[in-house]
Order: C-alpha cells, then sequence, then structure tokens
C-alpha cells in the first residue's frame, strides 16, 4: 500500500491545529449529558489514529477502522489493542479531504470474507478521483483487492468526495454516495457521476432497473442526482428508506430520503449561501427538485449515520444518530413517518467522522482529529444495561 501526499498536506495541517483546536479534552472515560439531560459515559478506546475516517464491525465484535491521511486499515481488538496495518490496501492519495475513507463488509461476509474499501485514487497530471473496491479479508491482508466502480472524471482539487458505502436491507444492492468535487455544475449533469448516490451490485455490474440504464448520455450507475457533499448515509430499519446527511455552502445543511432518479437540486437551490455571501434560490422556488427533509442553519456538517435499534438506550430506538463535525457534537433525529426532527445533541471532544451502534447496544463513534480517537458511548442508567 502507498500513499501519495502533496506538499499542501502539511500547511493544510497546520492551519486545521491553529483554527480547529478540540474544544473539550476528554479523559479515558467521562460522564456527560445530553442537551435533553440523558447522563452517558463517553469512553476512549483507543487513540493515536491519522484522522480515522470509517468503521465496521467484524461478525466477531472486533472492528475495522480506516485513517484517511495515512492510507491504513486497522483492526481493533476486544482488549482495544490495534492491529498492524492490514497488507493488500490500495494506493490511495492523501490530499485535502481524500485519502482512505469508508468500510463495509459485505452481506454475506461470513461465506465470502468480502471487504469493501473506498477512497481516493490518483490519476495523471495530478487528477484525482473516488473509487471503490473489494477484496476477501484474511488474517492480516485483504486479499485480491479490485475496483468495482471508479467515479467519472478524474478532477483537479481535494474536496467533495462524499465516500459512504451502504447495501439495501436485502443485500442485493450496494449504494455508494458521491461528492460533487466543489465543481457545481455537473451535479446536474447525468453524463458523469459528480453529486450523485450510485446503485450497482455488489460485483460492481449495474441494475437492468437503475432510472437512467439505457439513457443516452447518461451514466447508468446513477440512481439520484443533484447532491452537493454526501458524508452520511444508511437504510432505515422498517421502512427500508434510504437516508442520506448532506454537507450545505454556508448554511442548509441536508437530511434527504433518496428516491429512484430524483434530482436534489444542488447547485441551483440550496436552503443556504455560498461562501462569498452570494445568495441561492431557495428550494420553494423550484418545485421540480426534490426539497431536502430537513435541513440546519448553522450547519452540523453531517458525516457518519446509523439508525438506533439497541437496548441500551429504549427511548432512542429507531433514531437516527449523526455524527457532527462543525459543532463537534453526536445529533440525535426522530421520524414522524418521512417527516424527521431534531431531537436532541451530545457535545464531545472532537469532530465526529462516524458512527456505529455496537451489538451490546453502545454508539461507537470516530474522532477526526491528529490523535483520532475511537470512542464509546454508553447509559449510565443501569436498568438498560
Amino acid at each position: 500500500m502507498r500513499v501519495l501526499q502533496p506538499a499542501s498536506v502539511l500547511f493544510g495541517a497546520l492551519s486545521f491545529l491553529l483554527l480547529f483546536a478540540p474544544a473539550m479534552v476528554l479523559a479515558k472515560a467521562e460522564t456527560a449529558k445530553t442537551q435533553q439531560g440523558v447522563e452517558v459515559k463517553i469512553e476512549e478506546l483507543a487513540d493515536g489514529l491519522d484522522h480515522p475516517w470509517g468503521m465496521e464491525f467484524l461478525p466477531d465484535g472486533r472492528l475495522l477502522v480506516t485513517e484517511r491521511n495515512s492510507g491504513k486499515l486497522y483492526i481493533l481488538n476486544a482488549d482495544r489493542t490495534k492491529s498492524k496495518p492490514l497488507e493488500g490496501v490500495p494506493e490511495v492519495l492523501a490530499d485535502g479531504q481524500g485519502g482512505l475513507m469508508d468500510v463495509a463488509l459485505d452481506p454475506g461476509f461470513k461465506k465470502n470474507a468480502y471487504v469493501y474499501l473506498s477512497y481516493a485514487k490518483p490519476g495523471q497530471d495530478g487528477k484525482s478521483t473516488t473509487a471503490l473496491g473489494r477484496g476477501k479479508l484474511s488474517g492480516s491482508r485483504i486479499e485480491g483487492f479490485q475496483d468495482i466502480f471508479v467515479q467519472e472524471p478524474y478532477i483537479d482539487g481535494s474536496n467533495h468526495f462524499g465516500n459512504r458505502i451502504a447495501f439495501s436491507p436485502d443485500g442485493k444492492y450496494l449504494y455508494f454516495a458521491l461528492g460533487e468535487r466543489f465543481q457545481f455544475d455537473p451535479a446536474q449533469d447525468l453524463s458523469n457521476h459528480l453529486g450523485t448516490v450510485i446503485r450497482i451490485h455488489p460485483d460492481g455490474s449495474v441494475p437492468k432497473d437503475n432510472p437512467f440504464t439505457g439513457r443516452k448520455g447518461a451514466r447508468a450507475e446513477i440512481w439520484s442526482y443533484g447532491h452537493r457533499n454526501i458524508e452520511a448515509m444508511a437504510f432505515q430499519p422498517g421502512t427500508g428508506a434510504l437516508w442520506i446527511g448532506e454537507m450545505g455552502p454556508l448554511g442548509g445543511d441536508e437530511l434527504n430520503r433518496i428516491e429512484k432518479g430524483a434530482n436534489y437540486g444542488w447547485p441551483v437551490v440550496s436552503a443556504g449561501k455560498h461562501y462569498d455571501g452570494r445568495t441561492i434560490p431557495d428550494p420553494s422556488t423550484h418545485p421540480e427538485f426534490k426539497a431536502a427533509a430537513f435541513t440546519w442553519t448553522p450547519v452540523i456538517s453531517p458525516s457518519g449515520m446509523a439508525f438506533y435499534q439497541g437496548g441500551m438506550f429504549p427511548a432512542w430506538k429507531g433514531s437516527a444518530i449523526i455524527g457532527g463535525l462543525t459543532h463537534e457534537e453526536l445529533v440525535r433525529v426522530t421520524f414522524d413517518g418521512t417527516r424527521p426532527r431534531e431531537e436532541d445533541r451530545l457535545s464531545m471532544p472532537g469532530r465526529i467522522r462516524d458512527v456505529a451502534i455496537a451489538s451490546d447496544g453502545s454508539i461507537y463513534a470516530l474522532m477526526d482529529e491528529d490523535d483520532g480517537k475511537v470512542l464509546r458511548i454508553s447509559s449510565m442508567d443501569k436498568a438498560s444495561k
């Protein structure tokens, strides 16, 4: 595994340290309360990670964790020790927001051992793209890793890679969220993959019933489009609905229920503004676009999402737990049918990049920092344990 790092990374890391120092310092374990007064314990399970980005539980309870900047994949063991970096991981471009990103297990992992990784893939003349591939986990390595999807086109720049993986509840389809690489207009152009959610089979082949299959000039993998930068995505238990958390510009983060063939309007409409203060038409002015189910202004910068189905926090069952980068928190969202509403927040010791639910009902969160951490949130209510 090789990692390519431009000189700009050093300057970017220094700027990040100066501007975004964590607001609270975490001991190995401490108690905290949500805004609604729920008392929890926050434990540090692992530290020293180089901007961890994605995680996935193995069937035996161990945890796969990616490091964006180093391009390394680790296993966190039950005794909280970290494995050596797994071999067989693809070469990544660690630049800006790109690197080794999400990780997911095949729905048939117990039989086929497939692990999926998404990453920034280096190209020619300094350009890069987003790729998704898979290989088989065998001991301390990923065997036979191969790309199953490569975003087109390759792009200059290092922002808005997107990169979340979700399998349909029946395991037949793989959904992959792609950012618009800070290119704006291509998110409305079906001839490329920028700013889309794609739908493919787990082997990378394209389903015949995708909305744009057979349309001249359109990418057959596209399921929905008109997105900005998606870093949170999960299927809702019970309904089977696919929800995404999408980062807006200056304001206007979105929670969207994804529908087949729908156009979500970026960059034509937004509830936010451009960073230079220029206005963007409100979504209500263009009814042809699918409106967001919920928006945040000020933004939360949603990254990582999991629907809570555990028993440790019974009142939270059915809620979406979403990582918040901007304000260093977890955000809990409840649903009344297809209508979401924010219910609660929990302050965290750093920027939360990904969220997962453990088999015991505790919540795991990745803290995306130079000294990144794996955190575990559990209930202080003895009756719920």
